[in-house]
């Protein structure tokens, strides 16, 4: 781990002091938008998420010592931005009416709206992240390999993969596992190189954790995936039994397709039920099916965990990450 002179000890926070300050940069940076944007951040603002991918990073940046730079509280909070503005944006392509337990911003202030709103927000993650100033201090070539735009790449190029698939009821579990490792699992991945390399010299090391955030967030995904058939809108604080009618076909269904020829066929007809596809999913193991494939993930997850040569205290806080990704299984 990098080593930190103790006349710079004031630059660093424990877990808690870290988690805390990340909150108020969000919560500042929301509140303090121009005025001709600010009703609407003001609104975004008024309910706040679990937090999950910050909480990643602050995690990764765990020192020995058990404190974090005060540089992941600007990165964390950067990645939320990113995150909600995804948020924002995947309302407006599912017509959504709720999000987090409120009305959505396209639904309470309209579509181009929300659209303005949801650029904005991932053009102050940006300048966020572009405030961060003291790079210097680590690894140029290791901060070169931090550049949140390549994940922001990622995560779009995802969107529009799933959107290009969006009705392809002949998907392949190899091609949606594609889709979601940049649709959701790229965040999770750059919130966890983040961390990292704040606190780590050794590349190898760095990339251990960017596995580490992919592998997590690919059992979060999963998780969601679950999630539309077996939770309620006030459970999940946003749209359940939607994937399909949003033309969506997530692992749940893709494994019922590949056990049911004629469920597929009905579906290529128009003619396919939501009671239908419940009851094949049900049937087939879908469900089932999907929990297997999160479990090897979770396996890989917890291999690379116990590979890390870290304090039992950060061990622990990265264990709880991924057993809140597979807590639903």
């Amino acid at each position: 781990m990098i080593k930190h002179d103790i006349k710079n000890q004031n630059m660093f926070k424990d877990f808690e002091g870290a988690y805390e300050a990340t909150k108020k940069e969000v919560g500042k940076a929301l509140s303090t938008s121009p005025h001709i944007v600010r009703e609407y951040t003001d609104y975004l603002n008024k309910a706040t998420g679990k937090f999950i991918r910050a909480i990643s990073l602050l995690t990764s940046a765990i020192n020995e010592d058990g404190l974090i730079h005060d540089d992941a509280c600007k990165l964390a909070a950067s990645i939320e931005l990113i995150h909600l503005a995804t948020l924002v944006h995947d309302d407006i392509i599912d017509n959504a009416d709720t999000r987090r337990g409120q009305l959505s911003l396209q639904k309470k202030y309209g579509k181009r709206t929300a659209v303005i709103c949801g650029d904005y927000l991932l053009c102050m993650a940006l300048e966020m992240d572009a405030s961060v100033k003291n790079r210097e201090e680590y690894l140029k070539e290791e901060y070169i390999n931090l550049n949140l735009y390549e994940y922001m790449s990622k995560l779009c190029l995802g969107e529009l993969n799933q959107h290009i698939n969006n009705g392809n009821f002949d998907l392949t579990v190899f091609r949606y596992l594609k889709i979601i490792s940049g649709k959701t699992a790229a965040l999770f991945e750059a919130s966890f190189l983040a961390g990292s390399i704040l606190c780590e010299k050794d590349l190898s090391v760095n990339k251990k954790y960017a596995n580490l955030g992919r592998y997590i967030g690919m059992i979060f995904q999963l998780t969601d995936d679950c999630m539309d058939f077996e939770s309620t809108e006030d459970v999940a604080k946003k749209p359940v039994q939607s994937d399909y009618e949003q033309n969506v076909i997530t692992l749940p269904l893709i494994h019922a397709f590949r056990e049911l020829k004629e469920l597929k066929q009905k579906a290529k007809l128009g003619i396919l039920t939501r009671d239908e596809i419940n009851d094949a999913v049900k049937r087939t193991g879908g469900l089932k099916y999907t929990r297997t494939v999160a479990k090897k993930f979770y396996n890989k997850a917890l291999g690379i965990i116990d590979e890390l040569e870290v304090t039992d205290y950060k061990r622990n806080k990265l264990i709880e990450i991924l057993n809140k990704a597979y807590r639903e299984f």
